[in-house]
């Protein structure tokens, strides 16, 4: 039951989950029938894992999970807005889930197409061009630390997008106040399969 997990233990249980993926050696667990009966009229996620919407990037395969074990919200480019802040305030105030994961990877698109823009000053059409907007802050602040490699400014935008769920909700941030909830960055490696912590508000430590 996720009131029974510390931000830690879920911690724990994620990164246990992708050692197995990275290893080849996954168990592929609550994926039978009996699980999915078990969770007709309720469920008790012990993570929330907020992504990118990259093909590449499936939560319950590189953590090795399986049925009610995460509550998953993805956007390209983990792009914050109103939705997302609804349902990450949904999976702490009423789920109670003890850990929101921010989870970035390498070669993310929106960030890329987001440093291009900044470069050449030319802005995508559509509503592509509202994801840049909201990735410009990220990839200003990676280049005024001296970071233009996108790999690496992908992890400065998993960075400011964990920081900005807890600047922007104030159920999130009274949840990280009260230890009740932590707040994660987590960046993963598409060649390795590895997800690497890379910030946090609350208890989780690799």
């Amino acid at each position: 039951m996720t009131q029974q997990l510390t931000p830690a233990d879920a911690w724990l249980r994620l990164q246990e989950g992708n050692a197995r993926f990275v290893a080849s050696d996954v168990s592929h667990p609550n994926q039978d029938a009996s699980r999915r009966t078990a969770l007709v009229n309720d469920q008790h996620p012990f993570a929330v894992i907020f992504g990118c919407s990259d093909s590449r990037l499936a939560a319950e395969i590189i953590f090795d999970l399986g049925l009610g074990d995460v509550f998953v919200v993805r956007t390209a480019g983990q792009v914050i807005d109103d939705a997302v802040l609804g349902s990450l305030e949904y999976s702490v105030s009423v789920l109670g889930v003890p850990l929101i994961v921010v989870l970035g990877h390498d070669s993310c698109g929106a960030v890329t197409a987001t440093m291009n823009a900044v470069e050449t000053g030319d802005m995508p059409v559509g509503f592509i061009r509202d994801l840049v907007e909201r990735i410009t802050p990220s990839v200003l602040t990676a280049r005024r630390a001296g970071v233009t490699e996108v790999n690496a400014t992908v992890v400065e935008h998993t960075r400011q997008t964990a920081h900005r769920l807890v600047d922007s909700s104030r159920v999130i941030a009274d949840a990280v106040a009260a230890g009740h909830t932590a707040v994660i960055g987590v960046s993963y490696r598409l060649d390795e399969g590895r997800a690497v912590l890379v910030s946090g508000f609350g208890t989780p430590k690799d």
